[in-house]
């Protein structure tokens, strides 16, 4: 705040030294001192003061145009009895650049402010031509300069306006973040948590022990909740995606729903390293990028297939072919929802950002395939 008003009081007094070419104005009364010429140069400089005024404090073209005229109309009405109002063509000369966006227009004002100064002064007496000629050297300089800056001032302009729309597409796309990993993370926490709660419900008479098991699980859960959607306002940091896969085997295994992990390096040698699941296979190079996108959309669609499938299988399956590292999932349930939702959407969002693609096909159960290009290190 205090910065603006500092910058504020800065305009105000560049702004006002711009009146101190009204000096020339008053030559004419000093050396030829007269009631009459003072009156009169005194309700010019008046009258020029809220022409002034008006131009510097209003946005709206049109009334700037207007006062621009109004600044060569007082110079023609005045220089013929007071030399010194040469100075209002000055004026309209460092004013026009401003007004308008090409500099040839600019440049022809100042050839028409030239041709009127010059006619006036060849037909008034013969010390208004060396007034003349020293407004129309003026005139050149001060309206070439500013044409110069008036480009400047409409560039910085443009980059300003193009830095705000800049923060503000990072801003909107950081929400969009956000609210695809809060989707990601906290549908399939919730899940696992709703799960849970309903086992304890069903064994709270049956087995009083496990259930306070779960009970406790529910709660390491919820902090883990509470843990991720910490991370997700942050940015998100994926655990890995054989640490997804595990959690992905524990959330169907509540679910009732078998894992099949068909991850064999004989016949599939571009599959992950999984062998802390007691799974032989070979590693594949992933970027932490992809490991984040492919541990994500993992994660999206096992809570879909425990949410909505009533599946009895499910089968992950990687491939590493044809140029492309596929992931693939799919189960043998029925899924109601036709239309494509935040979490399809988000997965689809991410995986799209690093040049893969996404399919979805429901006709016999539900097939997700994701294919990511292979690099060039991958597959040399």
């Amino acid at each position: 705040m205090q910065s603006k008003s500092i910058s504020q009081q800065q305009k105000r007094g560049s702004t006002v030294i711009w009146l101190a070419y009204t000096a020339f104005l008053f030559l004419e009364p000093l050396f030829e001192p007269s009631l009459q010429i003072w009156l009169k140069t005194l309700a010019v400089f008046a009258l020029f003061l809220v022409v002034f005024y008006i131009y510097v404090n209003t946005c709206n073209a049109r009334l700037r145009f207007s006062m621009i005229a109004a600044t060569v109309a007082l110079g023609i009405i005045t220089f013929p009895w007071n030399p010194g109002a040469s100075t209002f063509f000055i004026y309209a000369a460092g004013f026009f650049p401003f007004a308008v966006r090409r500099a040839r227009w600019s440049i022809a004002f100042f050839v028409f402010e030239s041709a009127i100064l010059y006619s006036e002064g060849r037909l008034a007496h013969h010390t208004s031509m060396a007034n003349a000629y020293m407004g129309i050297f003026l005139l050149v300089v001060i309206g070439g300069s500013n044409i110069f800056f008036a480009e400047q001032k409409r560039s910085d302009s443009k980059l300003r306006m193009a830095h705000e729309e800049i923060e503000a597409l990072a801003a909107l796309a950081e929400r969009e973040r956000i609210a695809r990993d809060l989707h990601d993370v906290l549908g399939h926490t919730l899940s696992i948590i709703v799960l849970k709660a309903e086992l304890a419900g069903r064994l709270i008479h049956q087995d009083p022990e496990r259930a306070t098991n779960e009970i406790a699980d529910v709660e390491t859960t919820a902090r883990t909740a509470l843990s991720e959607v910490r991370e997700a306002i942050g940015g998100y940091r994926a655990r890995g995606l054989a640490a997804e896969i595990e959690a992905a085997r524990r959330t169907l295994d509540l679910a009732g729903v078998t894992l099949i992990l068909d991850s064999d390096p004989a016949t599939n040698p571009g599959a992950p390293d999984l062998s802390h699941l007691e799974i032989g296979v070979a590693n594949v190079p992933l970027t932490a990028g992809e490991e984040t996108v492919l541990a994500l959309a993992l994660r999206e669609a096992i809570t879909n297939i425990v949410r909505h499938a009533q599946a009895k299988t499910c089968r992950l399956r990687f491939i590493s072919e044809q140029g492309h590292r596929r992931l693939i999932v799919e189960d043998d349930g029925e899924h109601p929802l036709t239309r494509e939702g935040n979490g399809l959407r988000g997965m689809r969002e991410r995986v799209e950002a690093i040049g893969g693609h996404v399919s979805l096909n429901r006709d016999s159960g539900t097939r997700l395939l994701i294919e990511l290009p292979l690099r060039a290190e991958a597959t040399s």
